[in-house]
């Protein structure tokens, strides 16, 4: 994972924009794979300062966390507090990115506005990837019955 990390932050250091990440391998390794959502709730305690996991809660501080899987980087519709380099950014939220960017977001995007020293565990950030994957799925609701 310390390799992944090295070659996007590498990416950033060549080019401000943060074109590199879409380079990312979005096939998470198994440390990801075997997060446990329960734990990774934890973890995102004080995340809740500034983001949300429900979809009707909106943004607060930060963006609106509910499904941000397969969400283009810094254009959620609604929340216009993006940091420039997250503006210009390209890429698209995977579990894989996720994971590499949580590790240290302001050294990963120098300029983000996001005040975070990240998740330097590696089991807490699988967990709290396994969370947001967890809160984002759709759940079927059972039909009403006359």
């Amino acid at each position: 994972m310390r390799r992944l990390l090295a070659a996007v932050l590498g990416c950033w250091l060549l080019a401000p924009a943060l074109p590199c990440l879409a380079q990312v391998d979005s096939t998470p390794d198994l440390s990801l794979l075997q997060g446990d959502p329960q734990r990774g709730r934890l973890v995102f305690g004080p995340c809740r300062t500034c983001h949300f996991t429900e979809a009707e809660a909106g943004h607060g501080n930060g963006p609106n966390l509910y499904r941000i899987f397969g969400k283009v980087a810094g254009k959620q519709p609604g929340f216009d507090y993006y940091s420039a380099p997250l503006q210009a950014a390209q890429f698209v939220w995977t579990p894989a990115v996720m994971y590499a960017w949580l590790e240290n977001p302001m050294a990963a995007t120098p300029g983000t506005s996001m005040m975070s020293a990240g998740v330097p565990d590696p089991r807490r950030r699988a967990d709290l990837i396994a969370y947001l994957q967890q809160v984002s799925v759709r759940t079927a609701t059972a039909p009403a019955t006359p």
